[in-house]
């Protein structure tokens, strides 16, 4: 639903370009690009900053890739669904503390896995034999080692390759680390849930930067009551258009205009840029003047990864009590898993996640489709599977407001993307997760930082070219802002 339309007024609906010339208002306007959590974190700052926002999101709801739905009588996430960093200095924390939002912790901080540990995880061959936990431990030990000596090829060879090729080359030098028979299955599952890491397939992951993420403390956590109480929190009291799709964003010396697919414009002294990379791969805002050829490159040269998440509602639990189940094959391409939300918040769930081009062969599926696709998994781990009483399924990949999950870096990025897909041009300012600060591309705090980091720039910028810097002052939202004594409210059952 639409917030307080009636402080519209706030940014003039230009009819022409010289009823913009003549825009008078003392008060800095900013127009906020999209409605994920960057967009509104943006929002949000500029607000408590007594500038006069307007936030323009193409869908009919606030939260973009952060999608909880609420059918099943339980939140389920269907797009991001982890904290990565339960820990005070992730800078979602202390919003998380002040809402008292519950957190499940699933792993530790070196996790081979990444978001799960091994402690609470079963595998399953394709004929429904559970593999045994020891070789599902030392296998995930000979993968560590294969991972780590991948270290060495990228330190022997000046050229970027992926990650694939590099593990390649070690089980060629090292064929002791090569696994035989259902280790080797085993193996794939591991590089499977590598590559859901990244939403993408390990030949087109950068062997140069792949594990060069500065992952905050804390291990990972899911947000057992959703994340969309973040979005909604933000979001109070800005003003915020639903289904206004940008088409274009026109840029002077001291104002931006914005047009939306009804041909409505909009009008303000600067505009923060937060939708999905993807969305701006596509070229679908017509940008005038054009964007420069190095922000152009900068779009360009990242990945967008895609995952999916296909949810199954039961009516009982035939599944046992650890958080993840797997089921493994010859290739990672076909292998599979499922995260048991019913360890997590007690409701009978099960969500089973794709990624790489197997999500985008996923969403050419009708749901019905893509829902028997996964039962059969299912019922190959589990006979006594029971049909579901209710899914989701989410289409990322083709969804015209997000077209992929996040960024990834490719096979021979340049060293300088993502400090040229940040950088301004002029009254413009980028946001979203690709644009994060140290190296937390494709997490929710990152998009969150990088909203924080667009608007404050975007201020400063403002506040100098109109020379009132000392009368707006920023009231920001910071961990001072809460009590610091209430902790973060972790489980792990």
């Amino acid at each position: 639903m639409e917030h307080n339309q009636s402080v519209a007024h706030h940014i003039l609906n230009a009819v022409n370009v010289r009823c913009i010339e003549r825009r008078t208002c003392a008060t800095p306007s900013v127009i906020v690009v999209g409605g994920g959590i960057s967009g509104v974190a943006a929002a949000r700052f500029l607000a408590n900053a007594s500038f006069k926002v307007l936030l323009l999101e193409s869908r009919d709801r606030l939260g973009g890739r952060i999608h909880t739905d609420y059918s099943f009588g339980c939140p389920v996430d269907m797009g991001a669904s982890w904290l990565h960093g339960v820990c005070n200095e992730n800078p979602l924390a202390p919003l998380i503390r002040s809402l008292g939002l519950r957190l499940y912790r699933t792993s530790g901080e070196n996790s081979v896995i990444y978001d799960h540990d091994l402690e609470s995880l079963s595998l399953f061959t394709k004929d429904g034999q559970q593999i045994p936990q020891q070789m599902v431990v030392e296998v995930g030990e000979t993968f560590k080692s294969i991972l780590k000596e991948t270290e060495k090829i990228r330190d022997a060879n000046n050229d970027d390759m992926s990650v694939l090729q590099a593990i390649s080359i070690v089980l060629d030098t090292y064929p002791q680390l090569r696994q035989e028979g259902l280790a080797h299955e085993v193996l794939q599952w591991y590089l499977c849930r590598l590559e859901a890491w990244f939403a993408a397939d390990a030949d087109m992951i950068s062997l140069k930067t792949w594990d060069q993420e500065q992952v905050l403390s804390g291990g990972h956590g899911l947000m057992t009551q959703g994340y969309y109480p973040l979005i909604d929190a933000l979001a109070k009291d800005i003003d915020i258009r639903l289904n206004h799709r940008v088409s274009k964003i026109s840029s002077g010396h001291d104002m931006v205009k914005v047009t939306i697919d009804d041909s409505k414009e909009f009008v303000a002294d600067a505009a923060i840029i937060t939708v999905p990379l993807g969305v701006l791969k596509a070229n679908l805002i017509d940008f005038e003047p054009k964007l420069p050829d190095w922000k152009k490159s900068a779009i360009s040269d990242l990945g967008v990864g895609n995952e999916n998440k296909i949810a199954l509602r039961f009516s009982n639990v035939f599944w046992p009590d650890v958080e993840l189940l797997g089921m493994v094959a010859p290739n990672s391409f076909t292998c599979g898993y499922f995260l048991n939300l019913h360890k997590a918040i007690g409701h009978p769930v099960l969500v089973y996640m794709i990624a790489g081009r197997c999500a985008y062969d996923l969403e050419k599926l009708s749901d019905e489709a893509a829902v028997n696709f996964v039962m059969l998994q299912l019922k190959q781990m589990f006979p006594n599977a029971t049909e579901p009483v209710q899914y989701l399924v989410s289409r990322w990949g083709t969804d015209p407001h997000s077209l992929g999950c996040y960024s990834y870096d490719l096979v021979g990025k340049p060293t300088d993307v993502y400090d040229r897909l940040r950088a301004p041009i002029g009254s413009l300012f980028f946001g979203g997760e690709a644009v994060s600060m140290e190296d937390h591309q494709g997490s929710v705090h990152g998009a969150y930082s990088a909203g924080i980091m667009a608007a404050q720039n975007c201020q400063n910028h403002v506040l100098e070219r109109l020379g009132n810097m000392e009368k707006f002052h920023l009231s920001p939202w910071t961990e001072e802002t809460y009590d610091v004594s209430i902790p973060l409210q972790i489980s792990r059952m």
